[in-house]
């Protein structure tokens, strides 16, 4: 599958199965609205700047939506699989402050397919330094794109 297919899946699948996602979704006029790319076979990536609304402690964004991005993340590698599923389970580690109004980056990628239960890892980095990081499990729930 091409690189174009794979993306045009992402946004498909995405405008499918969630279009008003706080982390992806492009109606929700108060989400981050984060561009999921493909980078490199199957993962994904999005570079952002979140606004001081999206703050914790000063000049930091909230470990809540640093925890939402990494969800969201993971969730559109499965989309670039062509693919819905939920979180299951996911565990966070916050290793620096993500400073806001600073372009970060996240990416995610698969790590182990065992069908319809995946697992998968994403990270955050901001100025060459990792951030944040996360597992996940996620389970396919193809209904949510074919509900009959």
């Amino acid at each position: 599958m091409s690189t174009e297919t794979v993306q045009n899946t992402i946004s498909n699948v995405c405008g499918l199965v969630h279009p008003r996602c706080v982390v992806c979704g492009f109606g929700n006029g108060n989400g981050l609205h984060l561009e999921f790319e493909i980078v490199d076979k199957g993962s994904v990536s999005a570079t952002f700047q979140c606004d001081d609304v999206f703050e914790g402690y000063p000049g930091m964004l909230h470990g809540g939506v640093i925890s939402s991005i990494l969800d969201g993340a993971m969730g559109n590698c499965m989309f670039a699989r062509g693919q819905a599923t939920v979180t299951t389970e996911m565990t966070i580690r916050f290793r620096h402050p993500v400073a806001i109004k600073q372009e970060a980056t996240v990416s995610a990628r698969v790590t182990r397919d065992s069908h319809p239960l995946y697992l998968l890892e994403a990270e955050i980095t901001q100025d060459g330094k990792v951030k944040a990081t996360a597992k996940g499990k996620y389970y396919d729930q193809p209904k949510l794109i074919n509900p009959n």
